[in-house]
């Protein structure tokens, strides 16, 4: 063949002896070919060196079998699971993937969505729900699939898959007040545009008022997902006139750094104070003693968010998938 003749898609059914319609179905939906059949495909690709034309499909279908997912961070791994799982079910069905973190950032996590709009992004994975209206009616007017998760409301009119966190922290503090304790304090992440992190505060106060302890007794302290910076909150909290005998933190990586700290300063968990997390992360396992944490349906996540998205339903009516939650008791949280 002319060096200078760039192979084309008949170039490689003929190759591999197959139609041009199984050689498309074997770039854009592997599953579904034979392996024996994929295989011989894939070797004609390569002794070819065919590459597909993205750009003119794009242009035909008016699709780009790209999609995006905006996260708040990749710093740790509160959002690891939940986006290879995503990314697995999208690989799965012959589609890409383009990532962004926005930092916690509502301004910046606007310039991505605008951004992965105007590079023909077919829908958005967007984690909860605290963004402004004006970047909503963008989505809508472009006509944006849009799905949310890591949160839930079942009013939204926007598709949602995730898990109620003011319910999920609600059964972790009465679990703390069955084992007695009194002197709640909450190390939060920044709750100023992040629904999840106010709403597992906003858990916790629900549970308290319910056994007549006064909410406002509960400091909370606002800190990054950070150990060091969990652990400087932590030194805040114990220099306090009043110690809590049991510390909140609004995910396992906080709580790790909490732990870190109090072994630095000679206090003993649980004796002298018990420790929470939020996620159940391989780290809250690892550490001495575990955490006692909550399990977030990361994985279960990620494959419905990109089910929905690469379904005709993500267009039509609001779909609203509810996950559940549920506590992993380890030796960090003991009875006062």
């Amino acid at each position: 063949m002319d060096k200078a003749v760039l192979p084309t898609i008949e170039d490689v059914a003929k190759r591999a002896q197959v139609s041009t319609a199984t050689v498309s179905r074997c770039l854009n939906t592997p599953n579904r070919v034979a392996e024996s059949t994929r295989d011989k495909v894939i070797a004609a690709v390569t002794e070819l060196g065919y590459s597909p034309n993205f750009g003119a499909k794009a242009l035909a279908s008016k699709r780009t079998n790209t999609y995006g997912a905006i996260i708040p961070t990749m710093a740790n791994a509160i959002f690891a699971k939940g986006l290879q799982t995503f990314q697995e079910t999208l690989t799965e069905h012959g589609a890409t993937l383009l990532v962004s973190s926005s930092y916690y950032n509502n301004a910046i996590e606007e310039e991505q969505i605008r951004s992965m709009v105007a590079r023909g992004a077919d829908g958005l994975l967007l984690i909860g729900q605290s963004r402004s209206d004006t970047i909503y009616q963008f989505l809508e007017q472009q006509n944006i699939p849009v799905v949310l998760a890591w949160s839930f409301d079942a009013s939204s009119k926007y598709n949602m898959v995730g898990f109620d966190n003011r319910a999920a922290s609600l059964k972790l503090a009465q679990k703390a007040i069955a084992l007695g304790h009194r002197q709640f304090a909450f190390l939060s992440g920044e709750r100023e545009n992040n629904d999840r992190a106010s709403e597992r505060v906003k858990g916790a106060q629900q549970a308290l008022a319910a056994a007549d302890i006064d909410p406002n007794s509960m400091p909370v302290i606002e800190a990054p997902y950070s150990i060091t910076e969990a652990g400087e909150a932590f030194e805040q909290l114990m220099s306090s006139p009043v110690k809590p005998s049991i510390v909140m933190c609004g995910n396992d990586v906080q709580a790790v750094g909490v732990l870190k700290k109090a072994r630095e300063r000679g206090i003993d968990v649980p004796g002298d104070v018990s420790i929470t997390g939020f996620d159940n992360l391989e780290i809250a396992s690892v550490v001495e003693p575990g955490i006692t944490t909550v399990h977030v349906p990361h994985r279960q996540m990620g494959r419905k968010s990109a089910e929905l998205l690469l379904s005709d339903d993500a267009k039509a009516k609001p779909s609203q998938t509810e996950l559940q939650t549920y506590l992993v008791e380890r030796d960090s949280l003991a009875a006062v």
